[in-house]
């Protein structure tokens, strides 16, 4: 028995290998691979995850897109505006007039348009749809492209695993108590090389290894003296920058090396080249990318607002999609648009509208993500779910679904403290019917 049919042993129903169905498939392999205690057999399990090359792309629209504006457009009410809808490639479904591109391709786009939570004020809010958990005192939850990464990443890779683009420190959440070898790579920019990849040209492979392990040396002392942690840290920090700095990959940050025309139908917008870039890295193997959309907030002047929002997001949002299927990697790469909220479906007396977590929407496609279809549904006012709720846990644990990823697997935090990757809800079943 080969190690790949070791692996086809039955799933649980949320996609999870239990410990009896894998204990039962490592017996029947014993004679090939010897007696394996419960600890190797998750081990090999993981193994064949990093083995995948499945990958993530969160599209993040920072401030809470109006989901009146985006894909639960109400025209012709007074809730709804002036905002019209637009038919798309699948009958039935509708979206709003400014996602032309994104229409085109929902044979591939799942929406939910009843996804809801109780956090209504920003920092709380991105906390949670980033992390799957609400801030909580002591306790530095890792965010979903951290957890990603750390699940099945592989392990020798010379980028690094997690990148997020359009962001900064400030704003990114980071990779909390999963430590440094996951933490978001930032890019401010994706039109430019990250800053400081190549080495000094009076510095060659030789001479940069003895700087390394003169620093190594200098470290150990203060790790010696308490300080384990912390240089460890350190340690992950500088592996995988010089990892990086000594990598034939790291042309794939190159965005000049495509055509102009692809980059046209991208966007030359911050967000269309960021999509593009996030594009080239999850084909040279990086796991998760994260690109913002910053401006959402849109308390005043909400449709001229979404309106400009919308011209850009639309057009790198479906060639984003229409790229990875043309080139084969859809279906190991899932593909997430989602903000921290929704917007209220009453408009204020500055045309705006104001933050609104009771129902809005997220859009998914690829890793085995059935496109074409609309899960749930709000009422004819856009002011409650009148179908199909879904909460943030559902969320993650549809994402980790399609990831092969177990939601309910533990991880320690510093202070010996367990932490599942999800903490309730349950995968949306219909997006993988």
């Amino acid at each position: 028995m080969n190690f790949h049919s070791l692996m086809q042993v039955r799933t649980n129903s949320d996609g999870v290998v239990s410990r009896r169905t894998f204990i039962r498939g490592v017996a029947g392999g014993a004679a090939a691979l010897g007696m394996l205690g419960w600890k190797d057999a998750v081990a090999l399990q993981a193994q064949e995850l990093r083995r995948r090359g499945l990958s993530c792309i969160l599209m993040f629209m920072r401030g809470g897109p109006s989901q009146l504006e985006t894909f639960d457009p109400k025209p012709g009410t007074t809730n709804g505006g002036a905002t019209q809808a637009i038919d798309t490639t699948v009958p039935g479904i509708r979206i709003a007039a400014d996602w032309r591109n994104v229409a085109q391709q929902m044979r591939d786009i799942t929406l939910i348009r009843s996804v809801n939570n109780r956090e209504g004020e920003h920092q709380r809010a991105v906390h949670q749809m980033l992390t799957g958990y609400v801030p909580v005192g002591g306790v530095r939850f890792p965010s979903i492209g951290a957890t990603v990464a750390s699940e099945i990443a592989p392990r020798e890779f010379d980028l690094p695993h997690f990148v997020a683009i359009n962001g900064n420190r400030a704003s990114t959440q980071g990779s909390g108590f999963l430590g440094m070898t996951y933490a978001p790579f930032i890019v401010a920019n994706a039109n430019q090389l990250p800053s400081n990849v190549q080495m000094p040209g009076n510095v060659n492979g030789e001479r940069f290894e003895r700087r390394l392990s003169l620093m190594r040396d200098l470290e150990q002392d203060f790790a010696e003296a308490g300080g384990q942690a912390r240089v460890q840290d350190h340690r992950d920090l500088y592996t995988g920058a010089a990892n990086m700095v000594r990598s034939p990959r790291i042309r794939a940050f190159d965005l000049s090396q495509e055509q102009a025309a692809v980059r046209d139908r991208y966007g030359r917008t911050p967000f269309g080249q960021g999509c593009l870039l996030a594009r080239r890295l999850v084909e040279t193997g990086v796991t998760f990318v994260q690109v913002d959309s910053n401006g959402w907030d849109t308390h005043q002047d909400n449709f001229a607002r979404t309106k400009t929002l919308g011209e850009a997001v639309d057009p790198g949002f479906a060639a984003l999609v229409h790229d990875l299927k043309e080139r084969g990697r859809l279906d190991r790469t899932l593909v997430i648009w989602m903000g921290e909220f929704g917007r209220t479906p009453r408009i204020n007396a500055n045309t705006g509208r104001d933050h609104f977590p009771r129902a809005f929407s997220v859009a998914l496609a690829g890793a085995g993500i059935r496109g074409g279809q609309v899960i749930g549904a709000t009422s004819d006012s856009g002011t409650d779910i009148s179908r199909r709720p879904v909460g943030v846990a559902d969320l993650f644990c549809s994402f980790c679904h399609a990831l092969g990823i177990d939601p309910r697997k533990e991880n320690i935090t510093p202070i010996g403290r367990p932490i599942k990757i999800v903490d309730g809800g349950e995968r949306v079943r219909e997006l993988f019917a």
